[in-house]
């Protein structure tokens, strides 16, 4: 799973309360956070309205985490449904098995074909996305608060009694066909795909869209195998908040998915892969760059220096590429830096696209830019760096699509779900000694650089 967005990594506590002891949802926890201390110019309109932040996790028998955020100054909710049925469980060969499969489960589930599924949802006014990720098939959607909870019997059926039609396989198979050859004329996108076969070792290096040279492989007998090993509650993460009540939603999901049948877990076998660098010829007046770093994931103590740095490199027009590559020297159209996050291990992942006669010095600031973290930053950097994430974190407060979605991901990462605050308290204890400190003991060094257009450029040692 990818994390490139502020993540938190100072967890407190969670405060236990009894065990609730209803139906077969054993588990409970609150995190109650005054958010009357931040400060008047942070606060968001309603904020009246709010006097704590409460966070509640369920655990179900056959091993599904649910986690609700109640959030009683909104009309909506959303949620996030994530099944460990990722693109790094696929069988060798068949990349692309995981895309037909999260496109085949909603054509039809349960009683309802697709169309009729599609009704049901389009009738509770559910704005609905699903992705394939590295780790999780996930199913996320918004509505009305007052039609969450008919929703949820929907999704159950799409989890556990997908249609499979046999019809529409085909159909399925050129979507994601097409989607992948206009990847070829997009070599922007082209460049991370391919960066990230080089930087990450296998299975965490596949592309989550499938790859065209293997998708004949493919058959819908070996997608509803993929469904049958890899589709399942244990591991599974359910993410809501709203204007709802914890308890309603607890026996929503459990009405819903109790039943459903947990499988055994695989093992995921590593293959290293060698982080060197590539070159792909493309006929074009643009050369696109792609570079790859390591750096520590989410979690990790240094986690919230890491995210500084690329943010000091990479966050707004006021940091350091777009400033020394962009605009002094006018070297590019398009250049950033972003922090990417698996669940042990990180990379730092650069761009930057720029006609090919300007390339190699592109590369040369870009890499120069980089290094110089560790000779130090500017306390105005730094200031700029936490008004950012000060302004993100009241999008997020109001958002219940983010809240949702970030709660999983807290799970997944950490077994523990942060709150606004705690982020808040992360951002605000950072200093300049602390992200130097970490550029110092985690150089951004060991490139992988991949570049697409036609001249190959000169590579660092």
């Amino acid at each position: 799973m990818q994390c490139n967005q502020l993540l938190s990594g100072n967890l407190p506590d969670l405060l236990p309360v009894k065990e609730l002891g209803m139906g077969s949802a054993r588990i409970a926890y609150v995190v109650p956070v005054n958010l009357l201390d931040f400060p008047v110019f942070l606060r968001p309109f309603r904020f009246h309205t709010m006097s704590e932040q409460s966070i509640h996790v369920f655990e179900l028998p056959n091993g599904l985490t649910l986690l609700v955020e109640e959030m009683r100054h909104v009309q909506s909710a959303s949620f996030t449904i994530m099944t460990p049925a990722g693109a790094i469980h696929e069988p060798q060969g068949r990349n692309g098995t995981a895309a037909a499969l999260c496109d085949l489960m909603t054509r039809g589930a349960g009683g309802l074909n697709g169309q009729e599924m599609s009704n049901a949802l389009d009738n509770l006014g559910v704005q609905r996305h699903e992705n394939v990720g590295w780790n999780f098939l996930s199913f996320s959607g918004a509505t009305l608060a007052g039609n969450l909870l008919k929703a949820l019997p929907l999704y159950a059926e799409i989890l556990q009694r997908p249609r499979f039609p046999e019809d529409q396989f085909e159909a399925v198979m050129s979507g994601i066909e097409q989607s992948l050859l206009a990847e070829e004329d997009e070599p922007q996108r082209k460049v991370l795909t391919e960066l990230r076969k080089y930087c990450y070792d296998q299975p965490w290096n596949r592309p989550t869209d499938g790859s065209l040279d293997e998708l004949h492989e493919i058959s819908l007998a070996s997608v509803q195998d993929y469904y049958q090993r890899t589709v399942r509650p244990n591991g599974a993460l359910i993410g809501v908040a709203g204007n709802v009540r914890a308890g309603d939603v607890r026996d929503a999901v459990e009405a819903a998915f109790g039943d459903w049948k947990p499988l055994p877990e695989r093992p995921i076998q590593r293959i290293p892969v060698s982080g060197q660098s590539h070159h792909l010829s493309h006929e074009s007046a643009q050369t696109h760059l792609g570079l790859a770093c390591p750096s520590v994931p989410y979690g990790h103590p240094d986690y919230y220096a890491a995210w500084a740095a690329v943010s000091i490199l990479s966050g707004g027009t006021s940091s350091r590429l777009f400033t020394e590559v962009r605009e002094k020297r006018g070297l590019c159209y398009s250049v950033y830096a972003t922090l990417n996050s698996l669940l042990t291990e990180a990379r730092i992942l650069a761009y930057a696209g720029t006609a090919a006669d300007r390339a190699q010095e592109t590369l040369d600031v870009m890499l120069t830019e980089m290094r110089n973290l560790s000779s130090g930053i500017e306390e105005s950097e730094l200031a700029r760096c936490q008004a950012r994430a000060k302004s993100s974190l009241i999008m997020q407060q109001e958002s219940t699509g983010s809240r949702a979605g970030a709660m999983a991901r807290d799970w997944f990462h950490l077994k523990k779900v942060n709150t606004l605050a705690d982020v808040r308290a992360a951002v605000d204890g950072l200093t300049v000694e602390q992200i130097v400190d970490y550029a110092c003991r985690y150089p951004l060094q060991d490139f992988t650089i991949l570049t697409i257009g036609e001249k190959e450029l000169t590579l660092p040692a």
